[in-house]
């Protein structure tokens, strides 16, 4: 009986025990790693998200310019050939820690950005185009894209900085060293050349020969 008295007024120690050593890890930051990298991972989906919403409006775009612009067939066909490209890149949560399979994905979204630029350019050459109704619903919706993706990208490498400053910094890397050592550094966009600078393509004509330029010898 005594024995049982005893162990009765351990019981409400035990139990403080635990909450104060639950309350402990929980202020040394345990379950900081993985909420932050749930987050990137949710940072990652909405990237994914957009640039699926910026291929779904390819084919109708490429179609309509078609209607008015068929001779650009060069332009039309780098567009229909980059955005399968960077359709077949398979991706998944994986992908924000593995650096060859990361840079595939932005490459080759990349270069559709590229060729995208080129196609809306076109429409400065072709009146009719460029005051179709479709058309410019279709540029409208496809800008509303394009901001939406480089927001994505923004809020990603953001989410995806901090989650690699937890790893790397104390006391979060000790969590980071024993815990949880299979977690890996988020790979992070970074701006290319041709991001940089506005894709620039000419399809005014040849400029005429000179009246005073002299006519070459007779054949």
């Amino acid at each position: 009986m005594r024995m049982l008295r005893t162990l009765s007024r351990l019981a409400p120690v035990r139990l403080a025990l635990v909450g104060a050593a639950t309350l402990l890890l929980a202020g040394c930051g345990i379950n900081t790693i993985p909420t932050q990298d749930e987050a990137t991972k949710t940072a990652w989906a909405e990237v994914q998200n957009q640039y699926q919403r910026r291929a779904d409006l390819i084919p109708n775009l490429v179609a309509t310019v078609k209607g008015y612009a068929a001779q650009e067939k060069s332009v039309l066909v780098e567009v229909t050939q980059a955005r399968a490209s960077a359709t077949q890149v398979k991706v998944d949560a994986s992908t924000i820690t593995d650096p060859a399979q990361f840079q595939q994905y932005a490459a080759a979204q990349d270069k559709l950005s590229g060729v995208l630029g080129r196609l809306m350019m076109i429409q400065e050459s072709y009146p009719e185009l460029k005051s179709n109704q479709n058309f410019l619903a279709l540029q409208s919706q496809l800008e509303g894209t394009e901001n939406r993706i480089s927001i994505a990208r923004r809020d990603y490498n953001n989410t995806a900085q901090v989650y690699n400053t937890t790893l790397r910094t104390f006391p979060s890397m000790i969590w980071a060293k024993t815990l949880y050592s299979s977690q890996k550094p988020a790979q992070l966009f970074q701006a290319t050349a041709n991001a940089q600078s506005a894709p620039s393509i000419d399809f005014s004509a040849p400029p005429a020969p000179s009246a005073n330029t002299a006519p070459g010898p007779a054949q």
